[in-house]
């Protein structure tokens, strides 16, 4: 009985000590984020009614034991914006290798103070199971003015 629980647990640390992707300890810790201009977006590709952030201003994705979990943070132009959410592109599935949302937000009403950067910051959070994850090597989130993108 000892035998099998010694082989089990020996299998587990060289596993997580292994440098690849069957480790789950490697999944999108390690990436590097980065930040690219967005030259030409088509708001009317997805139909929502809500405008998209201004700018993405950090990106991390938090693995879970179903899949993984996308915090985005966005910069709306003035304060009071609403509603915010990450739509998926394509249906959720990739395109080589790259899962793209876009991080959609609603105006406030009327005249809002643009005020600091920090009173304007919009946080949202998306799901993502290991089923969709299957073949994505990149997380991209993208705003008006920039993206930013997390690889495996």
């Amino acid at each position: 009985m000892r035998t099998p629980i010694a082989a089990i647990l020996l299998g587990t640390l060289i596993l997580t000590g292994c440098a690849t992707n069957f480790n789950p300890f490697n999944w999108f810790g390690r990436g590097s984020t980065e930040e690219t201009l967005t030259v030409v977006v088509d708001p009317d590709a997805i139909i929502d009614h809500r405008d998209m952030v201004d700018q993405v201003t950090s990106l991390n994705i938090e693995k879970t034991g179903g899949g993984a979990i996308i915090h985005a943070v966005g910069l709306p132009l003035t304060q009071g914006f609403w509603d915010a959410e990450l739509i998926p592109e394509n249906g959720e599935r990739p395109v080589n290798g790259v899962l793209t949302y876009q991080f959609r937000i609603n105006q406030p009403v009327g005249f809002e103070r643009a005020s600091t950067t920090r009173s304007r910051e919009v946080v949202v959070g998306y799901f993502v199971s290991s089923f969709k994850l299957n073949g994505v090597s990149q997380i991209r989130v993208i705003g008006v003015r920039n993206a930013r993108t997390s690889r495996r």
